[in-house]
């Protein structure tokens, strides 16, 4: 059996990491069997629905490679299968026309609440032997009905949750079509499921309470039952659960906020999976490891700081120019000339141990780039006193006896230190000033080195002249 699993979200607004890990852990369990990951799109609420909303999906997936084997298929180009399948259960007599009106209907629920039942059509117009119906209304149209099975339950066995069973007293015949002949959504789901071959159905455990009818339709039209993993819900970290409304980031946002696609995909493999102890680890590691045994099943909290921690390990491990290519849209954005001046690859590789995100490396490059300061004589005074003029000077002397590498560098400093007496601080702190304007800049050696000798001895004499 070649496994089969999708994901199928619903284009009614913007995609978020919890709607985002419904789709890591299919894509993970097709890639891990060698099976197939197919993309389908529940588009049938078309007020709701948008192609930009399909766009973000599509296009968050991509961004975090989840790829996909088919598709996307779009419920609303189904329609003539879906209508094919539901005239046949008529035909076959699973299904039947129900002529209730919507007034009725509200009524019925009104007495039955009254009566402190649970709210549910009584199967009024369900033909049955021996029954005798009313002849059918010309000013209604009708809804069509499954014939859901009287008596008995529906059983499966979650890969998550155990084993469920509910039993069909509890289940009303449930509308398949609507008056205008649309399909309903738990049918097309169905129907979908059984002409895709779907053999894994993963997905969140809102949908548990819809498996026990679509379980039902299954049966009815012959199909064989998936196995059903329902995953627990995904909490913002304020213990709510995550939507737009509760201040959930959609995946673009964190793309604009320039998270590596690893940390991310590495973040969402825990939010409600683990192996042993581990924590960062590979999509190659992850599709290895990848099973439906380990999934959690309590519901997972998004942490902030934790995604954070992560993207900062990715920062760390990436190559210099892999990360250099792919923080240059941030630092063009922030109109930072990477073109003129040191190797923006050089600038990355002494950022990149203390950044959190590819905006930090950018905002980071922005010192390396930018014109050499316009000092004020009082600022001068207060930064780089007439006192350590002496130790620049020697400095600067040291630096030409180098060969501008970051090595040779640091031995200036310590010799110009050892003969001045001084602490580091002393004279790393007054020369970053001069240099940059800012006593906060990565490793000075490193610094010097990437800027050059040249520009370096200009900027230190330009503030000894002024001072």
């Amino acid at each position: 059996m070649t496994v089969r699993t999708r994901f199928a979200p619903s284009p009614t607004g913007f995609i978020h990491l919890g709607n985002l890990r419904s789709a890591l852990y299919p894509w993970a369990f097709a890639r891990k069997m060698k099976g197939d990951f197919i993309l389908r799109i529940e588009d049938t609420d078309q007020e709701r629905s948008s192609q930009e909303a399909v766009d973000v999906i599509i296009e968050g997936m991509r961004w975090l490679g989840l790829d996909i084997d088919e598709g996307p298929f779009y419920q609303m180009q189904r329609m003539d299968r879906y209508r094919e399948v539901i005239a046949q259960m008529l035909k076959d007599g699973l299904a039947y026309y129900c002529y209730m009106s919507e007034e009725e209907l509200n009524a019925l629920r009104e007495q039955q609440m009254a009566n402190k039942e649970k709210p549910r059509y009584n199967g009024f117009w369900r033909p049955e032997p021996g029954k005798d119906l009313p002849p059918a209304p010309t000013d209604i149209k009708p809804v069509i009905r499954f014939k859901n099975p009287i008596g008995g339950s529906v059983v499966w066995d979650d890969a998550v949750k155990g084993r469920i069973e509910i039993s069909n007293d509890e289940l009303d015949d449930l509308v398949i079509a609507r008056p205008d002949g649309t399909p309903t959504y738990n049918f097309c789901v169905v129907v979908d499921d059984l002409d895709m071959k779907i053999t894994h159905v993963i997905r969140g455990d809102d949908h548990v309470n819809n498996t026990p009818r679509q379980i039902n339709i299954l049966q009815a039209l012959g199909g064989q039952l998936p196995v059903y993993a329902h995953l627990p819900t995904v909490l913002n970290d304020q213990g709510e659960k995550m939507s737009k409304r509760n201040g959930a980031m959609s995946v673009r946002d964190y793309e604009r906020e320039g998270y590596m696609p690893e940390a991310v995909l590495n973040y969402l493999a825990r939010l409600g999976w683990s192996h042993g102890d581990a924590e960062v680890f590979t999509k190659e590691q992850f599709i290895e490891w990848f099973d439906l045994d380990h999934l959690g099943k309590s519901p997972a909290q998004h942490n902030p700081e934790k995604l954070l921690w992560l993207n900062h390990q990715y920062i760390q491990q990436t190559d210099a120019a892999d990360l250099a290519k792919r923080a240059r849209p941030f630092a063009q954005n922030l109109g930072i000339q990477i073109d003129h001046g040191p190797d923006f690859v050089g600038v990355v590789n002494i950022l990149k141990d203390r950044a959190n995100t590819l905006i930090e490396i950018a905002e980071g490059a922005r010192l390396f780039y930018m014109d050499p300061p316009q000092h004020s004589a009082a600022d001068l005074e207060a930064n780089v006193p007439s006192s350590v003029h002496p130790a620049i000077a020697d400095f600067m002397s040291e630096l030409d006896l180098g060969d501008g590498s970051k090595a040779a560098v640091s031995a200036a400093f310590k010799v110009v230190l050892a003969k001045h007496g001084l602490k580091m601080p002393g004279l790393a702190m007054p020369v970053r000033y001069a240099l940059f304007a800012t006593t906060q800049t990565p490793a000075l050696d490193a610094v010097i080195s990437l800027i050059g000798i040249e520009e370096t001895k200009q900027r230190l004499q330009r503030s000894i002249k002024i001072s």
